[in-house]
């Protein structure tokens, strides 16, 4: 597959959302974006696979109520996947509670990514050992822990992007107008990804929004913008790759979609169509790719099988790591929130030992 050159990065978006490969699997012969070499195009697809399957699990595990809540990424595996693949090893990842596959496609191991949404006090794995920063469930207050890392490397003198994952909702939050500010002004090695899945749990997009798309508002700011198709994994390791090695702030909207409702607490026929979700099944990413592979003889049946039984391994080892009971101690409930118990925390502690006894 011959290469292309990358667009030239502009403040100002594309009218259309960039791609490589269309919804039917054929590529796009006049895309700006550079195809990925094969060897990366199969270990997406393999990433993607075994990332559904982990996420298809982890909504298993909520059901039987080894899990607290889990908010599932099924539709967004090529903005999940397609993204963390680009990164360095030196890069960092800034995720949100939605973001537990790019979690466990960065290496974190699976239980561990799972803590904080099993009801851990704590958050579960080591920022610093997978360069992966907590997932944070109020919205948008990792853009700025991205942007004032990403600006501290910087000033370290070290080669160090980060990569901050929002929503479409998280868009309409200050904290997010206040990263994408200082990223512009700062010029800071950050990329914003926005996962726009067209709803904040309910809220349609044009409830939210009246800007031509969310890149848009990156004008504003002097960030430059780009839109991608976020179903089409090729494109979105294409357009992260390049502002990750641009050395400057860049704000990506990905156009995807959540197949699953908002969590498992959430009915999400009450506020979109079964037409609309079957619209976007006919655009699923990990399909997409396979039927490139095949086409492109790089994926034939026996490296299909085994890539579905490796997921099914990594499911079952998951299934295996979380059916561990584990008895937690009401202690825990006083314990590290002060780095010295104050007063009247030891004394609720010791009524509460009390009691229970």
């Amino acid at each position: 597959m011959a290469r292309t050159r990358a667009p030239e990065r502009t403040l100002l978006p594309s009218d259309e959302p960039l791609s490589l490969l269309r919804k039917d699997g054929s590529p796009v012969d006049d895309s700006p974006l550079a195809m990925p070499d094969d060897d990366v195009l199969v270990e997406l697809y393999r990433r993607m696979v075994v990332g559904r399957r982990f996420d298809t699990q982890a909504t298993s595990l909520t059901k039987q109520g080894r899990l607290a809540v889990y908010p599932s990424s099924r539709g967004q595996e090529a903005c999940e996947v397609g993204s963390v693949l680009a990164l360095r090893p030196t890069d960092w990842l800034f995720p949100t509670y939605r973001d537990s596959v790019a979690l466990v496609t960065r290496g974190v191991d699976p239980a561990e990514t799972l803590t904080l949404l099993q009801g851990g006090w704590h958050l579960g794995y080591d920022p610093y050992e997978h360069r992966v920063g907590p997932q944070c469930t109020p919205l948008a207050t990792n853009t700025l822990h991205a942007v004032g890392f990403a600006h501290a490397a910087r000033l370290k003198g070290e080669d160090t992007a980060a990569l901050v994952f929002v929503g479409d909702g998280a868009t309409s939050e200050g904290d997010t107008h206040e990263a994408l500010n200082f990223a512009g002004v700062w010029k800071a090695p950050v990329v914003f990804l926005v996962q726009n899945n067209g709803y904040a749990i309910s809220v349609p997009m044009s409830k939210q929004n009246a800007a031509p798309s969310l890149a848009h508002k990156g004008i504003g700011y002097g960030v430059p913008s780009v839109l991608v198709d976020g179903n089409d994994v090729a494109a979105v390791y294409a357009v992260v790759r390049e502002a990750v090695l641009s050395g400057g702030p860049t704000l990506i909207e990905a156009l995807t979609y959540r197949i699953e409702a908002h969590t498992n607490a959430d009915d999400a026929t009450r506020y979109r169509t079964s037409d609309e979700v079957a619209a976007w099944l006919d655009r699923d990413p990990v399909d997409r790719l396979e039927t490139y592979l095949t086409s492109r003889g790089l994926l034939d049946n026996a490296r299909r099988a085994a890539i579905t039984a490796e997921a099914e391994e990594f499911a079952a080892s998951v299934r295996s790591k979380m059916n561990v009971d584990v008895e937690p101690s009401p202690d825990d409930l006083f314990e590290h929130v002060y780095a010295s118990m104050p007063r009247h925390l030891r004394e609720q502690a010791t009524a509460l030992r009390e009691e229970l006894a």
